[in-house]
């Protein structure tokens, strides 16, 4: 019991300048990318279809040590427990979807429209509007909920992994067969492409292969060491490599994209409004619908934040194929990638402030 109340407090402490860290992150990320092009643009076209290898290195150190620490008598008690697995299923398919096309819509193609520029070419020769273009990006965004790096948001927020895991698990089905037909439909694009290889590609690197081994290792370590060994040395050293290898995600993201941010600041922060207004709303909804379900907190702080993050690596290889790594629309899906960790650091604290609504 001391112990947990000591690494408790490690772990405030830790977090306690996180967002520091992250700013300082998105900092060296840019300016790196402006002092060496060549090495960013030299690492970003290390990738297996449209996935990253350099990000994917660094998610997998993300999501093992969440993995290991998970006690599967959760997984298999959280599946047991209907109530959060289905709010997040009718916030991801049946509301998140809708409120993007109509938040993206008023603004991009509203309130902003006039800021914009006029059209561009996409893949295939066609002109579209770049407002149109944008929209698209960011419905991309919104029929692709996240099945990775939630499981560090749902960590941090001290929710159930069993029921992250259950969520994550659940969302990668669902995408494979909800994901083209409603995307097709919103975009009003014929026989959609699916990115089967990247979803597939990412869920197996992101999820799988780092829950393979957390079970095994989690299981052999205590085998041979014991629980109290696992709980007290292993876990103590495994702890900060989560938050590091979040860290350097940030300096490879912005890295990658600090040129982009540098020559069109004006058109980033356009685009960024609506998605972070999305974020906040999906959460809000999803956290507010889930104290009225009367959800322990530790079910309704990773509902949330599922119902509010992206898989940004499906968006981002969808908008390439529909319509050119160039366009707007792709332009979108990377803007997507540049707020998700700050909002969803944001979002993460609110949960940790509100915890006293969940008796």
């Amino acid at each position: 019991m001391e112990h947990a109340i000591n690494e408790e407090r490690r772990l405030s402490f830790f977090e306690k300048y996180l967002t520091a860290w992250v700013i300082l992150c998105i900092g060296v990320g840019i300016a790196l990318g402006k002092l060496f092009p060549q090495v960013a643009v030299m690492l970003d076209q290390i990738s297996v279809y449209q996935v990253s290898m350099p990000i994917a290195i660094c998610l997998f150190f993300m999501m093992y040590p969440i993995m290991v620490k998970i006690d599967f008598a959760e997984v298999i008690k959280a599946g047991k427990t209907p109530k959060p697995v289905i709010l997040t299923l009718i916030m991801n398919w049946c509301i998140k979807p809708f409120t993007m096309l109509a938040i993206a819509w008023l603004f991009l193609g509203v309130i902003f429209k006039g800021w914009l520029p006029g059209m561009e070419i996409v893949k295939g020769g066609v002109e579209v509007e770049l407002s149109r273009s944008y929209i698209a990006g960011c419905i991309l965004l919104g029929i692709a909920p996240c099945t990775a790096m939630v499981l560090i948001w749902g960590h941090l927020a001290k929710g159930n992994n069993g029921h992250t895991l259950v969520m994550v698990a659940i969302n990668s089905l669902t995408m494979l067969f909800l994901y083209a037909p409603l995307g097709g439909w919103l975009l009003g694009v014929n026989k959609m492409p699916i990115p089967w290889q990247t979803i597939v590609l990412s869920v197996l690197i992101y999820v799988g292969l780092p829950l393979l081994l957390g079970y095994y290792s989690r299981k052999f370590i205590i085998a041979k060491k014991g629980r109290k060994w696992f709980e007290e040395k292993f876990l103590h050293y495994l702890t900060p490599v989560s938050i590091g290898a979040l860290l350097l995600t940030l300096v490879l993201l912005f890295l990658f994209k600090g040129e982009l941010i540098i020559n069109q600041p004006q058109i980033i922060v356009l685009i960024a409004i609506p998605l972070f207004i999305q974020t906040c709303f999906i959460f809000a909804i999803t956290y507010s619908v889930a104290k009225w379900l009367k959800l322990p907190y530790r079910d309704a702080a990773p509902s949330a934040l599922v119902g509010a993050s992206n898989h940004f690596e499906v968006a981002i290889a969808t908008s390439a194929i529909l319509f050119g790594l160039s366009s707007g629309a792709s332009l979108a899906t990377v803007v997507g990638v540049l707020i998700e960790v700050p909002v969803m650091l944001m979002l993460v604290r609110v949960c940790l402030k509100t915890r006293e609504w969940f008796k």
